[in-house]
C-alpha cells in the first residue's frame, strides 16, 4: 500500500506512449537508463507517490521529478540520453610543418 502524499504531478499517457514505455521494460536492446526512465514515467502516470517511485527505481526524488518534467516538456524524446562531455573531442596532432615552425 502506498504511503505518503499523492503526487501533484499528473502524467497523461496516450495508449501508444504507454505501449512504447511498456515495450522498453521488456526490450533487451535498449539502454538500462532509458528503460529505467520509462519505468519512472509509468509509475508516476499510475499515481504512485514520488517517494515510492524513488525507492522502487533506486534514484532520488529530485531525479524522478527532473525526468517527469523532461517527459512533460519534450515527450518521449525527453527521455533520451544527452551527449556526454568530452567524449567526442578530437586531439589534433600538429603537422610536421607546424612542428618545424614552432621549433624555429
Amino acid at each position: 500500500m502506498a504511503r505518503g502524499r499523492k503526487t501533484s504531478l499528473s502524467v497523461p499517457l496516450t495508449p501508444a506512449a504507454r505501449r512504447t514505455l511498456l515495450g522498453w521494460q521488456r526490450a533487451t536492446t535498449i539502454s538500462a537508463g532509458r528503460a529505467r526512465r520509462g519505468r519512472i514515467i509509468l509509475l508516476v502516470a499510475d499515481g504512485m507517490p514520488l517517494s515510492d517511485v524513488a525507492v522502487t527505481v533506486g534514484i532520488s526524488r529530485r531525479h524522478i521529478y527532473t525526468w517527469v518534467q523532461r517527459f512533460l516538456e519534450k515527450g518521449m524524446e525527453g527521455l533520451a540520453d544527452k551527449p556526454g562531455r568530452g567524449f567526442r573531442r578530437v586531439s589534433r596532432q600538429p603537422t610536421l610543418a607546424e612542428r618545424h615552425e614552432v621549433s624555429a
